[in-house]
């Protein structure tokens, strides 16, 4: 019994360290995986993931104005707005637009339309980062400007999209990584006033502006 036991007992060991290097090559192997992405790339998954969160709060959509704190200011968490789920996926990302659109427009007003779309001045920290327009001004003059083509291919998770409602009433949103059944668009997440929700809504209408946007640091 004892020979029986000697001949046996290396092949339980080799079966334990077996075991203990898959624990330890799995986690391996997913820390490869996260810093095989660059800075950009890291930030837009998260940038997906916090307008992904978005969809499981219930929001009443309304556009009314509102004061609010400067900067990290945010009007009530069950309203808002199609710009507000926007700006609520950035600042979890830890991008608050409300300030560095407020900044941008304080050294370059002229370059927004918010003078002669609402004639008001000076800048206004309690609206201008929710009003469509000037994001459209922002992400194009701080991130890039892509084109708006008609090719869902060239639409890419955590890009964010504009549209014409029609009548020149202005949408924003967000494209995800989730792709529609058929035809292979991916999702937008975005509110178009039942709350954030995700959407092949893509070319639901005229699409004004396509843009990637990862903060200023990047």
């Amino acid at each position: 019994m004892r020979i029986s036991s000697e001949r046996t007992w290396p092949r339980a060991v080799f079966a334990i360290l077996a075991a203990a290097i898959t624990l330890i090559a799995a986690p391996s192997a997913a820390q490869t995986q996260t810093a095989g992405l660059t800075p950009r790339q890291e930030f837009l998954k998260k940038l997906v993931a916090a307008a992904e969160e978005r969809t499981h709060h219930t929001v009443r959509y309304d556009p009314a104005y509102v004061r609010i704190p400067y900067p990290d200011g945010d009007v009530p968490e069950d309203t808002g707005v199609c710009t507000d789920e926007v700006i609520r996926s950035y600042r979890a990302v830890g991008i608050d637009l409300q300030k560095e659109v407020h900044e941008d427009m304080e050294k370059n007003f002229s370059a927004y339309p918010r003078q002669r779309r609402w004639l008001a001045s000076p800048p206004d920290t309690n609206i201008d980062h929710r009003r469509v327009p000037n994001l459209m001004v922002f992400f194009s003059r701080k991130g890039e400007s892509l084109a708006a083509t008609e090719n869902p291919a060239d639409y890419l998770p955590g890009d964010i999209v504009t549209w014409d409602l029609g009548g020149n009433v202005p949408h924003i949103g967000i494209v995800v990584d989730a792709k529609s059944a058929q035809g292979g668009r991916h999702l937008i997440v975005h509110n178009i006033g039942q709350g954030p929700r995700r959407e092949d809504v893509l070319f639901a209408w005229k699409i004004t502006g396509h843009y990637r946007y990862c903060g200023p640091a990047l």
